[in-house]
């Protein structure tokens, strides 16, 4: 390696272990110690063994599923490179042509495997939706993927013919501008949102976004009970085009409105704490190493600026997105357990809370202790016992939690089961 070379290198790691460092403050109290929970009697044996039935079926498809996609992959990346010389695109034509190929083998190899998913999902009671419903009513969220996908095969390409194998620097700001821009749309083109028609839930949100300095963030809700009886919510968008989004399943009755409370506060803890911008700024973080490797792996294919290395590519992106999984898992549930731990400043409310995390009932079916290599490899969010931790934890060390046990009245409603909720960002 040349001096320059390691210069550079130590300046990209130094600046970027810099930016990592900036981006992993928390809210959370430095040395929480969550309690010990009690899997068992704090969800029940019943539910815990339904659970882990049901997501062991999901996690043997996903690993067969990942298996068969690095298999085909490694084949196109084998074999792909021949089409290249049968084309008349032009170097970035035809290397995008390549990747479409490819990115559209991939959908076709996992599709067996979702539908296997499908299949358990609606044999367990969690999905509704049909067989061809599902296979082509997503067909817009298959396309912005594809697009966006191209969009950044075409920006590899051009830097990488005009700077050589320096790239992979410049690139990861590029990804970081795209992520930027597809985030700020985004809420523009998603249909079907209503506003609430319940006065009392918008009277909460809007003095949730007062108590989390926060403002003008519309609160919508997404009918969804149609296709499943799950219930979810999440925060999307940056600036003007910032949401908050509720599943219509979360307002049919089975959960009380200070559990409901709990989720708005979530939510709004995802924007308070700049969760978005974060993810951003980590997905160009993630995506200097991604980009290295890329060089690393496609120089004896004359580098990415070939449209002959883009099937290596395709190939290479696959591994580094499963090797870097664990980290980025580690990001997002850090993320997560903030928005938790606002939630429980903003409504002083670890009974309501607790009672969120511990449903999980028939309409989620998520195990509440996954196996270890799930829980690094698959797990966005903390646990549920990890939440309903914190949530003690919170109890135990904040002086306002006096305050809201000191009103019964607020205990009085009806004690029942209700379903995690994850929140999407």
């Amino acid at each position: 390696m040349s001096p320059l070379r390691a210069i550079v290198y130590l300046g990209v790691a130094g600046g970027g272990a810099l930016l990592a460092w900036v981006l992993a403050g928390s809210v959370v109290p430095d040395g929480l110690s969550l309690p010990e929970i009690d899997v068992d009697a704090t969800f029940g044996r019943e539910l815990v063994d339904q659970a882990e039935r049901y997501e062991r079926f999901l996690y043997v498809d996903y690993l067969l599923a990942q298996l068969v996609l690095l298999a085909t992959l490694a084949v196109y990346a084998r074999h792909g490179a021949r089409f290249a010389r049968e084309s008349a695109a032009g170097p970035i034509g035809t290397g995008m042509l390549l990747g479409m190929l490819g990115l559209a083998i991939a959908w076709l190899t996992l599709l067996p495997f979702s539908v296997a998913a499908l299949w358990w999902d609606r044999r367990n009671g969690v999905s509704e939706v049909g067989y061809l419903e599902w296979i082509f009513g997503d067909w817009l969220a298959l396309g912005g993927t594809f697009v966006a996908s191209c969009l950044a095969l075409l920006v590899v390409m051009a830097l990488a013919r005009w700077l050589g194998s320096w790239w992979w620097i410049p690139g990861a700001g590029v990804f970081a501008a795209i992520a930027i821009a597809l985030v700020f749309v985004g809420p523009y083109l998603v249909t079907g949102l209503e506003r609430p028609v319940d006065p009392e839930l918008q009277q909460t949100y809007d003095r949730f976004e007062r108590e989390q300095g926060v403002d003008d963030i519309p609160l919508r809700i997404e009918e969804v009970s149609g296709d499943t009886s799950q219930a979810n919510a999440y925060a999307f968008g940056l600036g003007p085009s910032a949401r908050i989004v509720l599943w219509d399943t979360l307002l049919d009755g089975r959960f009380t409105d200070r559990e409901v409370n709990v989720v708005l506060a979530h939510e709004l803890g995802h924007h308070s704490s700049d969760h978005i911008l974060e993810s951003i700024g980590w997905f160009g973080l993630f995506a200097l190493p991604g980009s290295l490797a890329l060089v690393i792996a496609t120089r004896r294919r004359g580098g990415m600026g070939e449209p002959a290395a883009v099937p290596l590519a395709l190939l290479v992106t696959a591994v580094v997105q499963l090797a870097l999984a664990p980290a980025q898992n580690q990001v997002s549930r850090h993320m997560e357990g903030e928005a938790d731990w606002k939630a429980l400043e903003t409504t002083g409310d670890p009974v309501a809370a607790e009672g969120l995390f511990r449903g999980f009932s028939s309409t989620s079916l998520g195990d509440p202790s996954p196996p270890t290599w799930a829980y690094v490899f698959l797990q966005s969010h903390p646990t549920l016992s990890q939440r309903v931790a914190m949530a003690k934890a919170w109890a135990s060390e904040s002086p306002r939690v006096g305050h809201v046990l000191s009103h019964p009245a607020s205990l009085t409603e009806r004690d029942r089961t209700c379903t995690f909720i994850q929140s999407n960002d």
